[in-house]
C-alpha cells in the first residue's frame, strides 16, 4: 500500500552599460555606430586603440578583424578604446550596438611581439601551487605558459592569475620531476606558436608529498552524512577522498564514491558520502589520492559505516503561531521528510486534502467522519504536527492535525491572511497522531530519556519497541494517556518547561532536562480512544531542547521551539510482533 506523496531609480539621460566598463553620460542617438578613425594603425598584443566617430556609447560588441575583442573604456558618444586580444591578426575594426555594425575604412595590423622572461628576475624555486611573479618584456602577448621536466613527457600548463606587459602571475603546476623549463605559448602571423625550449629559463619545483599520522589511528564507526578528521602534515596536497565496499574487489573496478572534504596542511576532514550502503553496517575502505593523482594512503583496517534505521532530524525550529516581529512563517514538521513547512505552504504544499474538506472529515477529534476522506487520500499527506499557545492555559500544546478544529484556524502567513482562509474556519488537519511526555520518575521511561539525551536511538521497529495490544504499551511504555493535543502542563508536565511570568522574552535551555516526549502517527483504520496503541503505523520521539518565549500582545504565540527528532523508517509490522 502507498503510504506517502510527498508532495533605482535611473535618470533617462543616463545608459546603463556592464561593470566592467566606464560609462558616459553623453546621450546617444538611435543609430548604428560610425568609426572615424583608429589610432594607432599597428600595435601588438594588449595594446590599446582608441577609435573615434559617432553613436558610440552605445556600443555592446567591437571586433579586429574576425576576433572579438575587449571595450576597455566608454569615453563619450564619439570615443572609445578597445583592447588588442592575443589572438589578433588584424583586420578592420568593427563596432557593433542595438541598431547595427559599422566598420573602419582601413585595416589594423596586429605587430606580433615575442614574449621574452627575464631571467634573472625569476626565483630559483617554487612550490606546487604557488602563485609567484614572472616579469619580462611583451607578456601581454602570452597565451599560456608551459612547465616541463625531464621526466615528464608533455607539460602542465600554468594558471595565469593575471597579466600585463611586463609581468604575468601565474599558479605553479604540478611536473613529475623537480627542475622544469618555462615556456610560452603566443601568436604570430603562422598562428599559435612556442618560445624556445632550449633556451627555456629553468625553476626548481618544489612538492610536499601528504604523511599522515597512522600511529595509534583508528577509524571509529560512523553514520552516513557525519564528518571524520585526520591529522598529518602537507594534507592540503590531497586531491581527491573516496570509499568503496570492503566486500568488493580490490582490483580498482569496484566504484568508488567521492567524498566532499576540506583540508589545512594539518588536517583533512571529509563527509562519509551516503553512496549505496545498505541499511545498517557497511565495511568500507578509504582511500586518498595525491596532487599528482597516485593513490597515497596506508590505512591498515576498513571504515565501519552504517545507515541508521531511522530518519534524525536535528535541531529543527518551529513556532507556535508566528505572530511577532522576527517570526520565521513556519509552524508545521514533518517528521517524514526532515521539513518545517512555512504557514503560507500549508494548505497547498503540505496539507491540500483539508483544505479539500473544510472541515467536514472529522466526527470528533482523530475521529473520521464515514463516506468522507478516502485511504489514497489519507496516505497522500505527510504526517506532521505543530505546537500553538492557549492563553486561557497559559502554556505551550503540541498538536495532532486531526485532533481539533479550533487551532489551525488560528495560523497566519507572513501577509498576515488566515492559512485557512478566515479566523471561523472549522478545517482540522488530515493525519491522526498521539503523543505522550515520558515521566524520568519512571524506570522504563528514564531508560528511553537516557538513550535518546545520549544519542543513542539508531532504530525504531517491532523489535526495540514491541507493541503491546493487551498491555496498550509501546516498547513497555504506557500508552494510555498519550493525546492528540499535549499540553505543556499535563501529567507529566513538560520537564524544565516552564510559562514566563513577566513580559520580557527568554530563553529555556532544555538540551539537559529530560524533555522527552512518545509519538504514534496512525494508518488509515484511524485512532481508538480504547486502545491507543491500536492501528499504529510508524513511531517517533521528540527530545524538545529549547524554548525562545517570546511576547506578542499579552501572551506568548510567537514563541519558536527547538527539538530533534527521531522517526520510524519502515512501516510497523504487526505480523513481526508476538
Amino acid at each position: 500500500m502507498k503510504k506517502f506523496i510527498i508532495p533605482i531609480l535611473t535618470a533617462a539621460s543616463i545608459l546603463v552599460m556592464p561593470s566592467c566598463e566606464t560609462l558616459s553620460v553623453n546621450e546617444s542617438s538611435e543609430s548604428a555606430p560610425v568609426i572615424s578613425s583608429f589610432s594607432p594603425k599597428s600595435a601588438p598584443a594588449g595594446a590599446e586603440i582608441v577609435v573615434t566617430g559617432k553613436y558610440l556609447n552605445n556600443v555592446t560588441a567591437a571586433w579586429i578583424g574576425d576576433v572579438e575583442v575587449e571595450i576597455v573604456e566608454k569615453v563619450s558618444d564619439e570615443r572609445l578604446s578597445i583592447e588588442v586580444g592575443n589572438t589578433v591578426k588584424g583586420g578592420k575594426i568593427r563596432l557593433e550596438n542595438p541598431d547595427g555594425s559599422g566598420s573602419s575604412e582601413e585595416d589594423f595590423t596586429c605587430t606580433f611581439a615575442v614574449p621574452e622572461i627575464t631571467e634573472g628576475l625569476l626565483a630559483e624555486s617554487a612550490d606546487f601551487g604557488e602563485n609567484i611573479l614572472v616579469t619580462g618584456t611583451n607578456m601581454n602577448s602570452v597565451a599560456g605558459v608551459f612547465f616541463k621536466s625531464d621526466e615528464d613527457e608533455d607539460g602542465y600548463e600554468a594558471e595565469i592569475i593575471t597579466q600585463s606587459d611586463v609581468e604575468i602571475v601565474l599558479r605553479v603546476p604540478y611536473v613529475a620531476g623537480e627542475d622544469a623549463k618555462i615556456t610560452m605559448s603566443y601568436y604570430d602571423e603562422t598562428g599559435l606558436v612556442y618560445t624556445s625550449s632550449e633556451t627555456a629559463p629553468v625553476i626548481k619545483v618544489v612538492k610536499h608529498y601528504p604523511e599522515l599520522d597512522y600511529e595509534g589511528f583508528e577509524f571509529e564507526r560512523t553514520a552516513v552524512g557525519s564528518s571524520i578528521t585526520v591529522t598529518g602534515q602537507n594534507l592540503d596536497n590531497i586531491s581527491r577522498v573516496t570509499l568503496r565496499r570492503a566486500d568488493s574487489q580490490g582490483d580498482g573496478s569496484a566504484e568508488e564514491f567521492d567524498a566532499v572534504f576540506t583540508a589545512t596542511s594539518e588536517s583533512l576532514s571529509f563527509s562519509v558520502p551516503a553512496a549505496d550502503f545498505p541499511d545498517g553496517d557497511t565495511q568500507t575502505v578509504v582511500r586518498m589520492y595525491r596532487f599528482d593523482g597516485y593513490e597515497y594512503t596506508d590505512f591498515t583496517h576498513t571504515l565501519a559505516v552504517y545507515v541508521p534505521l531511522v530518519y534524525f532530524w536535528q535541531n529543527v525550529t518551529i513556532e507556535c503561531q508566528s505572530v511577532n516581529d522576527d517570526a520565521l512563517y513556519k509552524s508545521f514538521f514533518s517528521p517524514q521528510d526532515g521539513k518545517a513547512y512555512a504557514n503560507v505552504d500549508w494548505a497547498t504544499a503540505l496539507d491540500p486534502i483539508a483544505m479539500k474538506y473544510n472541515g467536514a472529515m472529522y466526527e470528533s477529534g482523530n475521529v473520521f467522519k464515514e463516506g468522507t476522506v478516502t485511504e489514497e487520500e489519507y496516505y497522500s499527506v505527510l504526517p506532521y504536527f505543530f505546537f500553538s499557545y492557549s492563553n486561557s492555559g497559559k502554556n505551550l500544546q503540541l498538536n495532532s492535525p486531526a485532533n481539533s478544529n479550533g487551532q489551525i484556524k488560528n495560523f497566519r502567513d507572513a501577509d498576515g491572511n488566515y492559512i485557512t482562509g478566515n479566523k471561523d474556519s472549522k478545517t482540522s488537519g488530515t493525519p491522526i497522531l498521539t503523543f505522550r511526555t515520558m515521566n524520568p520518575d519512571n524506570a522504563a521511561e528514564a531508560e528511553l530519556i537516557r538513550q535518546v539525551v545520549n544519542g543513542e536511538i539508531e532504530n525504531i521497529d517491532e523489535t526495540l519497541f514491541p507493541i503491546d495490544l493487551e498491555a496498550k504499551t509501546i516498547g513497555g511504555i504506557g500508552y494510555s494517556s498519550a493525546a492528540g493535543g499535549l499540553k505543556q502542563n499535563s501529567n507529566p508536565a513538560w520537564p524544565g518547561v516552564s510559562t514566563p511570568t513577566g513580559t520580557e522574552n527568554t530563553v529555556q535551555d532544555l538540551s539537559d532536562s529530560d524533555c522527552v516526549i512518545l509519538m504514534a502517527y496512525y494508518t488509515y483504520n484511524g485512532y481508538n480512544a480504547d486502545n491507543k496503541v491500536e492501528n499504529i503505523l510508524r513511531i517517533g520521539i521528540l527530545h524538545l531542547k529549547q524554548i525562545s518565549w517570546i511576547q506578542s500582545n499579552n501572551d506568548w504565540r510567537g514563541t519558536q521551539i527547538t527539538f530533534d527528532c527521531y522517526w520510524q523508517k519502515y512501516d510497523y509490522d504487526y505480523t513481526k510482533v508476538q
